[in-house]
């Protein structure tokens, strides 16, 4: 009790917390950020290295790792909203915050006694550090002239022996970078081939890895505003629900909560998962020849009906009687809230193939050595689209409140113009989409030039190990 403010009299304004209560309950907060960023790129990395890549079950393996861990996330998040959300509302605030910590350790208790059979990758030097150490060398090397085909004849070709990642081929692209492994007059080497210097001379090898992570930002920049409007689908859904009619008949008295309706999202996509992983993907390999069926790029760019129902809710509500006030204002519109299922569902089989390539994609492409740094590259493009979100809406309130047509989004959904704000995502997704193909028809996938860079390499080991340029 002495953790929280008294509970609130009737008729009497509530107690504040204290600065202290303010700061445990805020404390708990960070805690649960530290904890998720720990566990949530590094859970789904550690996993998909139990496969063998280099074997073909290995790397069917991984592909059908990635479904089914979503597949799980999902169906864990679905119980979450529905039923522990039901107990802590319902039941006992106590016993629904209980659950999950009861749940968190009997996680910790699986995975600490599975820990004599997991495959353990040991690190390697930070990945961070060997990026910069490519833009700095470039940057200094920047006024250096390199001939028509420095990967031929300039270029430095050094990999370690015990090098975790896959040997990458030169590629042509962001050849600045290139300089940073053009070998001159002072460059000093170790006996084992290994430059003294590594602030001024690295690697093809390096090189390339760090065009690996230049090569994904753009796409990674293209699922922010995927993200986006999927949020404001699942938060406007849940409005569009408080002002249309929950009954699940007419002569029924049990309204579903309007919270729950974005199971179906979720319903869609865990049902999804499983026909996509063992029914399509086996026939699209067969039709296309390609592992997975079809490229990860081609799924995340699969996925207006949102602003149709608004309009058919609104109009429902303008020429019907209503079936009372909505909590946040407004009246209840007669239309069936199960109108807004379909549009869930939509949501639903979108994440289904962006979310889940995203991961596969950024868990593929990244150099191996940075592949919890991949993974927390898609919850920070989710967290960067949140913020960006919020901002939006913010940004809509205050270009349309006062403007002839009134606020878009006010409190009463059947004052504003919902179906416009969807209309104008919609529009916004279209010019997503159209640069999402051209960073799709750019983008070279990792290793597309390791069979020339191989021939290179061969045919410098007939020559000197290192060339310089005086």
């Amino acid at each position: 009790p002495v953790l929280h403010p008294p509970k609130c009299v009737p008729g009497q304004p509530c107690s504040k917390p204290t600065a202290a209560q303010f700061t445990f309950l805020i404390s708990s907060f960070i805690f649960l950020v530290i904890g998720a960023g720990g566990i949530r790129p590094c859970n789904l990395t550690f996993g998909a290295d139990q496969f063998n890549p280099k074997t073909e079950s290995g790397r069917k393996g991984t592909n059908s790792f990635f479904n089914w861990y979503y597949f799980t996330y999902t169906f864990a998040v679905m119980v979450s909203v529905t039923g522990i959300v039901y107990v802590q509302s319902d039941v006992s605030w106590a016993i629904g915050l209980g659950i999950p910590a009861f749940l968190m350790f009997l996680s910790c208790a699986v995975f600490f006694w599975g820990t004599t059979m997991y495959v353990i990758v040991k690190p390697q030097g930070s990945p961070l550090t060997s990026v910069a150490q490519v833009l700095v060398a470039a940057s200094r090397k920047r006024t250096l002239k390199s001939t028509e085909n420095p990967h031929v004849d300039e270029l430095f070709n050094y990999l370690p022996v015990k090098s975790l990642n896959s040997k990458l081929g030169h590629t042509t692209q962001f050849k600045c970078l290139d300089k940073a492994a053009i070998v001159t007059g002072r460059d000093e080497f170790n006996p084992e081939g290994s430059p003294k210097q590594p602030w001024r001379l690295c690697s093809v090898q390096q090189v390339e890895e760090v065009k690996c992570v230049v090569r994904i930002i753009p796409v990674w920049s293209t699922a922010i505003l995927f993200h986006i409007a999927i949020m404001q689908q699942q938060t406007y859904g849940v409005f569009q629900a408080l002002q249309s009619d929950r009954r699940l008949s007419t002569s029924g008295t049990f309204r579903v909560p309007a919270a729950t309706y974005i199971i179906f999202t979720m319903l869609a996509l865990t049902l999804w998962i499983p026909v996509y992983d063992r029914i399509i993907v086996p026939y699209l390999e067969k039709v296309t020849g390609k592992e997975g069926g079809i490229t990860m790029l081609q799924r995340m760019g699969i996925g207006i009906v949102s602003g149709l129902v608004e309009e058919y809710r609104k109009h429902i509500a303008a020429t019907k009687p209503g079936l009372g006030i909505a909590p946040k204002g407004g009246t209840i519109s007669s239309m069936s809230a199960m109108w807004l299922v379909p549009q869930l569902v939509l949501t639903g089989l979108a994440e289904g193939f962006n979310y889940i390539a995203q991961v596969e994609f950024f868990y593929k492409q990244f150099p191996e050595g940075m592949r919890s740094v991949a993974q927390a590259c898609f919850f920070a493009g989710n967290a960067l689209a949140s913020y960006l979100s919020g901002f939006l809406v913010s940004l809509v309130h205050h270009i349309t409140t006062g403007s002839k047509r009134g606020d878009w989004l006010p409190d009463d959904l059947n004052e504003g113009k919902l179906d416009y704000f969807y209309f104008m995502l919609a529009g916004l997704g279209v010019l997503n989409l159209g640069y999402f193909l051209v960073c799709a028809r750019w983008y070279t996938y990792k290793g597309d030039g390791e069979r020339v860079g191989e021939m290179e390499m061969n045919a410098k080991e007939s020559k000197k190990n290192v060339h310089l340029v005086v």
